[in-house]
């Protein structure tokens, strides 16, 4: 089960790797970035980031509530770990659920609820239950991080975009936005025809850690006039590198959802 822990982590480190001050791309113009922006182009080319960055927010999904399976592959280091199904559930702004198997064997592992401020794991094989803060995570991962960030990667909107931008310039097919912020450079991939996030590559500032984090997005779809990425990959890389693949099989948005944690009186509290 030392495996499985590590397992459940791994894939919170792909879906959590966040700053502490990252912003969304809400903010991503700001008076302050335009200044900055005025220094190294024209005022034509700083409208036109700013229109560009403006169909990227609304590009951004807006839900309540959202239910998937995901298929996930990873490896690392010591190779391929054991692939696994992941069924998640969010209410927006209250809860993550999520049922963990391994797909081999078609056997539910871990049952696991986030909220804002704690974590609830479920082993199910050991009977055991872990009551932690949202620090827990934290703490084993290394990375700061925040709710809403989890939640919107899963829904796939952007993610670290800091109101610094850098740099922007673009092709017949592509856009790129460089951004700044106190722990990452950040370039984002946006597609020309529908401005839609295909890749985001971040580079740790910080020249002793050399963390950096290579997200793309694929597989996009537009159920009810939403653009979903069905298809992503993540890798990770510090002193040990992660490769993850999400493959989302079933998802659906805004219907009818609850989400509970019932566990049994005779498991083990820790």
């Amino acid at each position: 089960m030392r495996n499985w822990m590590r397992l459940v982590c791994l894939l919170l480190v792909i879906i959590l790797v966040s700053c502490k001050a990252s912003k969304t791309i809400s903010k991503a113009v700001s008076v302050k970035t335009e200044t900055k922006m005025e220094n190294r182009v024209n005022e034509d080319s700083v409208k036109e980031v700013r229109a560009r960055f403006q169909m990227l927010q609304n590009n951004k999904i807006v839900f309540s509530t959202f239910n998937a399976k995901i298929k996930v592959e990873s490896s690392g280091s010591n190779g391929k770990n054991p692939d696994i199904t992941a069924v998640v559930r969010i209410i927006k702004d209250s809860a993550i659920w999520m049922s963990l198997s391994a797909t081999i064997l078609n056997v539910e592992i871990y049952r696991v609820l986030i909220t804002k401020d704690s974590v609830v794991f479920i082993n199910k094989q050991d009977k055991e239950v872990k009551f932690r803060s949202l620090d827990f995570i934290q703490e084993v991962t290394q990375i700061p991080f925040d709710f809403k960030t989890l939640q919107d990667f899963i829904i796939g909107n952007p993610i670290f975009v800091s109101d610094s931008i850098h740099s922007f310039k673009k092709n017949n097919d592509l856009a790129f936005f460089s951004t700044i912020d106190a722990y990452f450079k950040n370039l984002l991939t946006v597609t020309n025809s529908d401005n839609l996030l295909i890749r985001s590559k971040m580079d740790d500032i910080d020249v002793n850690r050399s963390r950096t984090a290579d997200i793309i997005y694929d597989g996009y779809e537009n159920n009810s006039g939403i653009h979903f990425s069905t298809q992503r990959e993540v890798n990770v890389s510090e002193k040990n590198k992660l490769e993850f693949k999400l493959g989302f099989k079933q998802y659906e948005f805004n219907k009818e959802l609850s989400v509970t944690l019932n566990v049994p009186k005779n498991y083990k509290r820790k």
